[in-house]
């Protein structure tokens, strides 16, 4: 029998993709068993994002809603938001991590009390003395579409990493993405959203998925029209011996609110 043909990350688009064979522990081993620079780095500049954000206003529990759109395997987006909501969804396609998420917000695995440790650096997180019990009490894992299922206006503060560019190689859906992320925030709200500069398409496990090559420009033509004037993007360069996949040339950072 002759091989199947691989899939050529180029071309495909969103519903072309197979997500329902998206290997959670594969991508969870490569891009989070530990706290890589360039991660080290987002997590250091969301965190003072909403901290400056909201700098003066109640902390533990304060009952504001977030939303982690495409969570995937990562954990610490959702870290990020926790003093100051009372609840957090983790929005999530593919099956695979949904499963995953379940499980691990329960009582998540000891690589992310490294992420944690960055975060206690600013002192709005020390308000939160058990993250475990916290996060476990406050996240509910939603599986959905995007384009599709994604609820409007639902959300105080919000993030989405490495999604918008990474679910299809059609400009028109790297837009739409950021179209429906921001149609879920409230107005006002605190974001942050990160991308892969320049990706052509990644491996997990025995499967390719999209992208779509974009590089500062595109973000800012995607964010611009929702984002107050404080809208920030920023370039984070790889790490000299770890890329995380072929044919990209760092991460960009935005971090910004919605319009009010």
């Amino acid at each position: 029998m002759d091989a199947m043909p691989s899939l050529d990350a180029s071309t495909l688009t969103n519903r072309q993709a197979p997500w329902d064979s998206f290997d959670a522990e594969a991508y969870l081993k490569h891009n989070y068993r530990s706290l890589r620079a360039d991660d080290r780095q987002i997590l250091s500049a969301v965190r003072d994002h909403f901290a400056a954000h909201f700098a003066g206003r109640s902390l533990p529990g304060a009952g504001l809603r977030g939303i982690d759109v495409g969570a995937g395997t990562n954990l610490y987006p959702a870290l990020a938001m926790l003093p100051w909501c009372g609840s957090i969804t983790l929005f999530e396609r593919a099956g695979g991590n949904v499963r995953w998420l379940r499980s691990a917000v329960q009582d998540y695995g000891a690589n992310w009390d490294e992420f944690w440790e960055v975060l206690r650096r600013q002192p709005a997180y020390l308000t939160v003395v058990e993250p475990r019990t916290r996060l476990a009490g406050a996240v509910e894992v939603v599986q959905g579409d995007l384009f599709t299922d994604l609820p409007e206006r639902a959300a105080d503060i919000g993030t989405m990493f490495f999604v918008a560019e990474s679910l299809s190689a059609a400009y028109v859906e790297y837009r739409g993405a950021i179209d429906h992320f921001a149609a879920a925030l409230r107005p006002g709200a605190p974001f942050a959203v990160a991308f892969m500069e320049n990706s052509l398409g990644y491996e997990v496990g025995d499967h390719t998925f999209p992208a779509c090559k974009i590089q500062r420009s595109d973000v800012l033509a995607g964010l611009q029209e929702y984002a107050a004037d404080d809208l920030k993007v920023s370039h984070i360069d790889v790490p000299g011996s770890q890329p995380l996949r072929d044919g990209y040339t760092g991460m960009l950072l935005a971090l910004g609110r919605l319009r009010d």
